[in-house]
């Protein structure tokens, strides 16, 4: 159905429009009439007219100053003008409004018709554009989440090439390479820094995870991951590396309302971390700030900078010398743990020479901790009574240099503990890693797969592996398949789709694909090279 509306001073020119309408095009239009401009106008906010023919000389309001205003609230009507003179002004003002049609009285039935008919085939081609829109868009709301939980996995993961990135960067509509993670763990209800029921929690959250999309979209333009466990990690599009003091503080309290906001639609609680900014391929990064925002607080919403400091120091203490050597022995060297030994110690006789009883009790405060903390770590294995001299040796002590050498030995050795017990742990994961993907390489392998026979978390595996390797999982799996491709793609008995099956592909299209990126020729190319 097209809403047509004749405006016409003379009665007989809108019943003549009227009848020629209705006659060649029955059942096929709706149509009123008006007789002056402000008639129009005022007619046409009601109907909303897909075709309008319009009379230039009407008592009041013209028909160009009134075409003009009917375009402020409907911009898709095709107007048809007509005038008793054919005035090159009004003719050019016509065109500059973008009428479809200017035509001069008297007129006759073909042109009318005409005219209509192609005024209609406009309107069914916007419709049927609109139509196609509409339906792309309907289809891309089913598949966006889709994307978006690629994009979250592959800037939190390293899992694909920078092309690929860029690619989901394009299908997103991002235009910038920044922003920080949120981290939304859901539950029935928080306890302290817990939240109860997280896998009950978990199971609502699928059947309600659309509405929890609809109501992030409302507040941001972000990025929404999939349910992790009783997690959903969520990107933030930034345009700078750095937020005001007021900014984080209004990101703070639309999380502490969007929160509320949540609990009341989908009867879900949820805390809130909030990582700092940061490239897109640091996610991750920025993803273990928002969990670790939240595991130093016992508010529903934590920002990383905002992590409450632990213990006061005085003005002239050297918090720094102290930070740099657990994070030595956390993280260096046995020479740099060392070194930072040997720092934080000459400082406190520098300063406090004539404190001796002090220096000692620290001396042995440190290394108790350093021992506690590889004791931790699996480095060490604990005994009761196994540090009796320990108070002894540091009260006894006559020498400074003596109590030096064992305050700088001992945290030595913890380090040596620590790191060893770490990189046998490490190495055993990575191993047994390269051993099960070398087993199964010929099925059709996940990184979640993978993290779960090694009881190991995604985030963890995907890091060691990268580290150990130099390669990412995809990176190491597509290159143990191409290896083995072309060790089979030597026997000329084998057909391209034998090949897929036995590395793990089950289309020979995407294995070309695949093929010629990583060997730089076809399945085919490469057969032939090789005869």
């Amino acid at each position: 159905m097209y809403r047509v509306m004749l405006a016409d001073d003379e009665g007989i020119v809108r019943d003549s429009l009227k009848m020629i309408i209705e006659k060649n095009f029955p059942n096929e239009c709706e149509i009123e009439m008006a007789r002056t401009g402000r008639d129009v106008i005022e007619l046409a906010e009601i109907f909303r007219p897909d075709i309008v023919f319009m009379d230039i000389q009407m008592p009041g309001i013209n028909g160009i100053d009134a075409i003009r205003e009917i375009k402020k609230s409907n911009q898709t009507a095709e107007f048809i003008v007509l005038s008793a003179y054919d005035k090159f002004d009004y003719a050019k003002e016509a065109v500059n409004l973008g009428v479809m049609e200017y035509m001069t009285k008297p007129f006759d039935k073909l042109s009318i018709c005409e005219v209509v008919r192609r005024a209609v085939e406009r309107i069914d081609s916007r419709r049927k554009k609109r139509s196609q829109d509409l339906f792309i868009r309907e289809k891309m709301e089913s598949v966006t989440p889709i994307i978006e939980n690629g994009f979250i996995y592959a800037t939190m993961f390293n899992e694909y090439a920078q092309e690929d990135v860029e690619n989901y960067k394009n299908l997103l509509g991002l235009e910038t390479d920044y922003g920080c993670m949120l981290a939304f763990v859901m539950g029935d209800d928080q306890h302290g820094r817990q939240m109860t029921n997280a896998v009950g929690a978990s199971v609502r959250m699928q059947k309600n995870y659309q509405k929890f999309r609809e109501l992030l979209k409302e507040q941001w333009n972000c990025v929404v991951g999939a349910v992790i466990s009783n997690k959903v990690p969520v990107f933030l599009p930034c345009a700078r590396q750095q937020v005001t003091y007021e900014e984080r503080i209004d990101m703070i309290d639309t999380c502490r309302a969007l929160a509320r906001r949540l609990k009341k639609e989908i009867d879900i609680s949820f805390r809130i971390g909030i990582g700092s900014i940061r490239k897109l391929m640091d996610s991750m990064d920025s993803y273990e700030e928002a969990l670790k925002a939240l595991d130093n607080s016992t508010g529903s919403v934590a920002h990383v900078d905002d992590l409450p400091i632990q213990c006061r120091y005085d003005d002239e203490y050297r918090v720094d010398l102290e930070n740099e050597l657990f994070d030595r022995l956390r993280n260096g060297t046995s020479e740099e743990c060392g070194r930072a030994a040997a720092h934080y110690f000459d400082w406190m006789t520098e300063n406090y020479d004539d404190k001796a009883d002090s220096i000692r009790l620290k001396t042995l405060e440190f290394v108790l901790f350093a021992e506690h903390e590889t004791y931790l770590s699996g480095g060490m294995t604990y005994h009761f009574d196994e540090r009796a001299d320990y108070l002894s040796v540091v009260m006894n002590t006559s020498s400074v240099r003596e109590l030096r050498n064992w305050f700088i030995e001992k945290f030595r050795e913890c380090n040596a503990n620590m790191h060893t017990k770490k990189n046998e742990h490490e190495n055993s994961l990575v191993q047994r890693a390269k051993e099960y993907i070398n087993g199964n390489y010929k099925k059709d392998l996940s990184l979640d797969e993978l993290s779960k026979e090694l009881d190991i978390s995604p985030y963890y595996f995907s890091k060691l592996f990268k580290e150990e390797t130099g390669s990412n999982f995809v990176e190491y799996l597509t290159g143990l398949r191409m290896d083995r491709a072309k060790e089979l793609l030597k026997d000329e008995s084998l057909s391209m789709k034998e090949i897929c099956a036995a590395i793990g592909y089950s289309d020979p299209n995407y294995f070309s694909r695949i093929f010629k990126k990583n060997i730089g020729l076809t399945p085919t190319e490469y057969r032939e090279r090789e005869k």
